[in-house]
């Protein structure tokens, strides 16, 4: 796929069901789909919501992991005029929750197997292969589909009020990525790209939709295989993957064996990051291992459709004791640097990062108090264009970004977007826990884990130990796994600046 999107996203993905109906669209450890069963599935179960919900419009949860019906359930969701909304199955039960009732889907399709919800239709996966052999033949009228500035998907974030907040991102978001993206990795058809983020997290959408718009398979990785390196590599080595797409930390990870190298995948290519800081030194390994490939180092939030700056890191940035830059902006959006007043900076001056263009989301879903907050319009280039304000830090040179980290306490940890508050605010629903705040302990420059600092509301009459690990027994409750503190402290008060707010300065010098 060497140019842009000529036709409708939708439609470019359902072609290839016409020029490769064989080539597999999705490898699931030892399942395959190819493109006509991708296509007459999502077609199927497409022809059957929009027969059932007519013209209920209303977001669409889909509910798993990696398995196949989850691409057919997001196609067949745009395909009859909703929005998707991925949930992964690693969620607590208590976030899921709050998504729903913060979506108010009137439905539920469940791959994954998730429990029955008062008053919100579930189909499980069973139902969901009947409905596909019920419907299978027919077409969904192209009239029902997503149009370019209908909202596409939905995917929830970590948000400050300890709930989570939905992003919208348009049809025309995701095409305008799509046709950039294609463009910065100039890939021809057939590759093979890596899916290591779960689909409820938007670095997926970076290997879903630049695979399946430029005809490749999408090859998906487990939260179990990652948990086994052995298993993990054995997939690896029989995989044919020619471009990687995963957070920087998965390839560090990776990269702690030496057998990470061009033996394992003879075929890969490019290496895409994005969702959190790459190193100078993990882009010089990967150089070392990988003789033949590049590193395309990116840069953008969710609220802006996946990445909005990239560029090929080479050798010789990694060497310069500066942190690498994120790249250049697209053509389509433009970024600004301004200071706690909003206004403008020269080159070269450290200020907060501003978004504007066509990868810019009309908001959050619900929500019109954060979206006020949070976005709002701009003349460029004799027209009005939608901006966001990031929260993160960083500064231009010779046009190219340079990230300095979050303004606030939203951080990144192993690639997710997370807010100190929402942990806190969770926190402070544990059973004995008075007031906690929770301290986001960096290495080298990224952040390592978390530490929570809890104020308990009486004697503690067990060892610190037992009772940092029955608090993070409890938070499993309401948060996901990589959202819960590595290490609980506790402390008689928190300590308060003169301005009385807590001195997490203070806090901080006890972990340097």
């Amino acid at each position: 796929m060497s140019g842009g999107l000529e036709v409708n996203l939708i439609s470019r993905i359902d072609s290839y069901a016409e020029s490769c109906p064989d080539r597999v669209a999705h490898h699931y450890r030892e399942s395959r789909l190819t493109y006509r069963q991708l296509k007459e599935a999502s077609d199927a179960l497409a022809c059957y919501l929009i027969e059932t919900l007519k013209d209920d419009r209303t977001p669409i949860v889909v509910y798993g992991h990696k398995q196949h019906e989850m691409l057919i359930c997001f196609l067949a969701c745009v395909k009859s005029g909703h929005a998707y909304i991925p949930v992964d199955f690693s969620l607590p039960s208590q976030r899921i929750e709050d998504i729903i009732q913060s979506s108010r889907t009137r439905l539920i399709l469940s791959p994954g197997e998730s429990p029955e919800r008062e008053g919100i239709r579930t189909i499980r996966s069973d139902a969901i292969s009947r409905l596909i052999r019920s419907y299978l033949g027919k077409s969904p009228s192209k009239d029902y589909q997503v149009k370019d500035h209908e909202t596409y998907y939905i995917i929830y974030t970590s948000g400050s009020t300890g709930k989570p907040k939905g992003v919208q991102i348009t049809l025309a978001n995701l095409e305008s990525f799509v046709h950039w993206g294609v463009g910065v990795g100039r890939f021809p058809e057939a590759e093979v790209f890596l899916n290591q983020a779960p689909f409820s997290f938007d670095l997926s959408v970076m290997d879903l939709y630049l695979a399946l718009t430029s005809g490749s398979t999408l090859y998906s990785i487990d939260k179990a295989m990652i948990a086994e390196p052995k298993e993990l590599f054995a997939h690896f080595k029989q995989s044919g993957l020619t471009v990687w797409v995963s957070t920087p930390s998965f390839a560090e990870m990776c990269l702690g064996d030496s057998s990470f190298n061009d033996e394992l995948l003879p075929d890969l290519k490019v290496f895409m990051f994005c969702g959190e800081t790459l190193s100078n030194q993990c882009a010089e390994k990967l150089y070392r291992r990988f003789p033949q490939g590049k590193v395309i180092n990116s840069y953008g939030p969710t609220e802006a459709t996946v990445a909005v700056t990239a560029l090929i890191v080479d050798l010789e940035m990694c060497a310069r004791k500066e942190p690498l830059p994120v790249g250049r902006v697209k053509e389509d959006c433009r970024l600004l640097i301004v200071d706690s007043e909003g206004v403008p900076q020269e080159e070269g001056s450290q200020g907060e990062i501003v978004i504007l263009g066509a990868s810019v989301s009309p908001g959050y879903y619900r929500n019109e108090e954060m979206t006020d907050k949070a976005f709002f319009a701009r003349s460029w280039d004799g027209d009005v264009k939608r901006c966001y304000r990031t929260g993160d830090e960083g500064y231009l040179k010779e046009g190219l970004l340079h990230y300095g980290g979050r303004i606030d306490f939203q951080i990144k940890l192993n690639g997710y977007r997370i807010e100190l508050e929402d942990i806190e605010n969770n926190l402070r629903k544990v059973e004995g826990v008075a007031n906690a705040i929770v301290l986001p302990i960096k290495k080298d420059g990224r952040v390592h884990y978390l530490a929570g600092v809890v104020v308990p509301n009486k004697k503690l009459d067990k060892r610190e130990f037992e009772i940092g690990q029955m608090i993070k027994a409890e938070l499993k409750n309401y948060l996901p796994d990589y959202m819960i503190p590595r290490k609980i402290m506790f402390r008689d008060s928190l300590p308060m600046t003169v301005n009385g707010k807590v001195n997490r300065a203070a806090l901080m010098e006890e972990f340097q």
